[in-house]
């Protein structure tokens, strides 16, 4: 390809057409160095003509201005693993209200693994989550199901799948995993008095090698509690 020969013919009637501009990208292709070279080259034949017929400098000008805009390709995006993540207190609503906002938004999958449940705040949002087809799982402490308001029993009997350690050591956990895309995690107990009167925090985050760990921690504890 003769480069010299291709631009002066679009510098002839000293305008770029949509129709050269497509020719152009097609012509030099993605290669960086093809398009310095043809970069160049432009710049080269733009002076000479402006040399040669000074009054033609602007149309010149605008005529470099499009090639240029033709040849300079903006950088591929980065690939980047773009972590969200929120941190949330209590007392307030806000812990309560974001969880229960995460169980209705759950299309697949919840895994929950918690110290007790006494919040039917929370336990309804599981219950509808289950209903509506996304599969639930809850790992929670046996002596603590005993409680006086307990919800865990009641989404057990509901046909939510429930399991207990068993054991005379708590299971003190306060995570929950969706969808296997996000975690919440904290001190924050699924409990009225976490949301009306404790000092808890809840941490939010899709960052995938904390997802990935707690994902992992409920299965081995899922199938560790099996006979629960």
């Amino acid at each position: 390809m003769d480069i010299d020969a291709h631009l002066r013919e679009t510098l002839e009637d000293r305008r770029l057409s949509r129709r050269e501009k497509k020719a152009l990208r097609a012509i030099v292709g993605p290669s960086g160095v093809a398009r310095a070279e043809w970069h160049a080259r432009a710049f080269d034949i733009a002076r000479e003509s402006i040399a040669s017929e000074p009054d033609q400098q602007q149309a010149v000008l605008e005529w470099l201005d499009a090639v240029t805009r033709v040849l300079v390709v903006p950088p591929p995006p980065l690939e980047t693993n773009a972590v969200s993540s929120e941190v949330l207190f209590s007392p307030g609503v806000a812990c309560r209200r974001r969880l229960s906002g995460l169980l209705g938004e759950a299309r697949d999958e919840v895994a929950v693994c918690v110290f007790t449940i006494t919040d039917d705040r929370l336990a309804g949002p599981l219950i509808a989550a289950h209903r509506r087809g996304v599969r639930v799982r809850i790992i929670s402490d046996d002596d603590k199901a005993h409680d006086r308001g307990s919800d865990v029993r009641r989404l057990a009997e509901d046909g939510v799948p429930v399991r207990y350690d068993a054991s005379p050591h708590h299971m003190h956990h306060k995570f929950a995993i969706f969808d296997g895309e996000t975690v919440a995690t904290g001190s924050y107990n699924w409990t009225r008095s976490a949301a009306d009167a404790n000092r808890e925090n809840l941490v939010i985050t899709d960052d995938r090698s904390v997802v990935r760990a707690y994902a992992e921690a409920f299965e081995e504890l899922w199938t560790t509690y099996g006979g629960g």
